[in-house]
């Protein structure tokens, strides 16, 4: 029984005195019907239900409840009145018989006197207290003082206090979201401290009040004037992505470096708390902990990172320098840039006809002077996760559990060049050709004569894949040999429409073109292992380089690729949703199986523009409208 609970009970008839007995009589004649058919439990259900104590309890329920329904009331109010008339008649009389003596003896005596005066206290409902009348000397202008008892057990109180600089005074300046004065309700920010376990506090500096609160070990008794004007929190929970590092230890201007929470990169926050315009309260998820954490709002943050920016020491030079030679990027690719001048038919073979495997389309990715020719923004092309982190430091995010008769999500491997996304993307298909398969490629190359537009590729024009271009309808592409290749967000969607997962890798260019709304893109980091692990695991692979010479790994190729990824996890680690680390090549192929069927089928967390429109995402407080511009 939970009526607390129900707001709109529904009606039935009531039930009479004996309305429950009646019929739990019935269900145990059901119940030994069931016996006598030999169904399974039929007689551990009996025996519950002919139990003596549960037939207690109901009748007890029913008392209880034929009682709320018909309160009974005093026969007379003043029964101790009625027994003083009684004794008063009794007590003149002259030869009393047996049975008057009899009742004198029992209205006189002290327990039942006490029995009377109970029953006129309840008939009257005297029982509760009465308080005195206010003086009338009491000043109009005098503050209304509460007494606030807190138990600790070992417990941080969840809240900060500061000084009023110009007054002495001492306010509650913030209440942590979930801590323990939170969830008493009995402080509230702005209250003002009078005293601390019977000290006054007027004057003193919040270090002295902090040492008074840490020698208490069980209770705090607080006495304070509680605020006038309370600020309702009536803004919705809301989940970002965090786009950007940040430790309290760090941050100077934190307003208690103990109530900070740090985060990094990619971390999925709740943000239970935005009233205060500056800093708000978050939990980092998944979390055990009941009291939230202090972090930057929007707004501050963005100024924060635009302070670091110009700080640096040549930063015009240095973020200029970096927007003009993005694309190049040796550093990312330096092993895979021996390769560019191979000649493609050299290493052809039947496995590599396969759309998206042929070597062309892989080198030309690694061209990318010609590529930038085509309008591409500094922002998709920038490999640094700066501009994206000074636009919008939080992603709002959403719980997005995809429909079995809505398409499949893109999968989509990104990697230091040599660690070995294309391999795994190639067993993948491999693994259910039925089930997944990579976007079939456009190119301005004319076919060979074995090859069939739409297979290997989609032969176009040049003129039609600048237009492409122009548009925007490439993932991603390149020049190689003088031809133009690419996958298109077409291919991409032709793969999916047909009811198949479409795989493919791509650079860190590429990932704002596969997350959009269409395409829904499952981002997989394809992360490598230690340079000495891959020294044993890669001790017999070997790497083409500018010579068309296979040659084995050598030392500088292991820390290349090493270097690589930690560059690549610094700028765009906030965009991966998950981390396979390439150590094992066989384990990273079950672990990346198992990945894409979790993407397809379980909960994840995706840009709350991916699943409702910009004007539904009103009401969501500061955050909204520097969402609303970053979407």
């Amino acid at each position: 029984m939970r009526p607390a609970l129900e707001t709109n009970p529904p009606t039935s008839p009531v039930l009479g005195e004996n309305g429950l007995t009646q019929v739990l009589a019935l269900v145990v004649e059901e119940v030994r019907d069931s016996i006598s058919r030999d169904i399974n439990g039929a007689d551990l259900l009996y025996s519950l239900l002919g139990a003596p104590w549960l037939q207690s309890l109901l009748k007890a329920y029913e008392c209880l409840q034929q009682y709320l329904r018909s309160s009974p009331r005093p026969y007379l109010p003043f029964a101790s009145g009625l027994s003083r008339k009684v004794l008063t008649d009794v007590t003149p009389m002259v030869g009393p018989s047996p049975d008057a003596r009899e009742l004198y003896d029992l209205l006189r005596g002290p327990h039942f006197q006490a029995l009377l005066l109970a029953h006129d206290m309840v008939a009257q409902k005297e029982f509760e207290p009465v308080l005195p009348p206010l003086p009338a000397d009491l000043p109009i202008d005098e503050e209304a003082m509460r007494i606030v008892c807190l138990v600790k057990n070992n417990q941080p109180l969840g809240a900060t206090i500061r000084r009023d600089g110009a007054s002495g005074e001492i306010f509650v300046a913030r209440v942590i979201h979930g801590g323990l004065a939170d969830r008493s309700g009995l402080l509230r920010a702005g209250d003002r401290l009078v005293e601390v376990n019977g000290h006054p506090v007027f004057g003193l500096e919040p270090e002295q009040i902090i040492n008074i609160l840490a020698g208490s070990h069980s209770t705090i008794m607080f006495k304070v004037v509680p605020i006038t004007d309370r600020p309702v929190n009536n803004q919705t929970m809301l989940y970002v992505r965090a786009m950007s590092d940040y430790s309290p230890h760090e941050d100077p201007a934190i307003p208690c470096v103990d109530a900070g929470m740090a985060f990094r990169k990619g971390d999925v926050l709740e943000i239970v708390d935005q009233t205060d315009a500056l800093w708000w309260q978050a939990k980092k998820l998944p979390s055990t902990s009941l009291c939230a954490g202090l972090i930057p709002s929007t707004s501050l943050l963005k100024r924060k990172h635009k302070e670091l920016w110009w700080s640096q020491p040549f930063q015009t030079q240095a973020g200029l320098q970096t927007l003009a030679t993005v694309d190049e990027e040796d550093d990312l690719m330096a092993i895979d840039v021996r390769c560019v001048e191979t000649d493609e038919e050299a290493f052809e073979s039947e496995e590599l006809k396969e759309a998206g495997f042929r070597r062309s389309l892989r080198l030309c990715r690694r061209h990318k002077t010609q590529a930038s020719s085509y309008g591409q923004t500094c922002t998709s092309r920038c490999p640094s996760s700066c501009i994206n982190a000074l636009e919008n430091p939080y992603e709002e995010v959403v719980r997005y559990q995809r429909h079995p008769e809505d398409t499949r999500r893109l999968i989509a491997l990104i990697g230091p060049s040599g660690v070995g996304v294309n391999e795994l993307r190639r067993r993948l298909i491999e693994v259910d050709p039925k089930t997944y398969q990579g976007a079939v490629p456009h190119t301005t190359r004319p076919p060979k004569s074995y090859e069939e537009s739409g297979r290997e590729y989609h032969f176009i024009n040049r003129e039609q894949f600048d237009n492409m271009a122009y548009n925007n309808r490439f993932v991603e592409y390149g020049e190689h040999k003088g031809y133009l290749y690419g996958t298109s967000i077409d291919s991409v969607k032709q793969v999916l429409d047909s009811g198949k997962v479409c795989v493919i890798d791509i650079e860190p260019q590429g990932i704002q073109a596969v997350r959009t709304h269409e395409l829904k893109a499952y981002i997989i980091y394809v992360k490598p292992p230690p340079a000495e692990s891959m020294k044993l695991t890669r001790k017999n692979s070997q790497i083409i380089t500018k010579y068309y010479i296979n040659r084995p790994f050598k030392d500088e190729d292991f820390q290349e690729i090493e270097e690589a990824g930690s560059k690549m996890e610094s700028h765009f680690y906030q965009f991966f949703d998950h981390v396979i680390v390439n150590d094992s090549l066989q384990e990273s192929c079950v672990q990346l199986l198992t990945t894409v069927r979790r993407a397809q089928e379980e909960p994840q967390w995706v840009p709350a523009f991916w699943i409702r429109p910009t004007d539904q995402r009103s009401g969501y407080g500061p955050l909204t409208s520097v969402l609303d511009t970053a979407h």
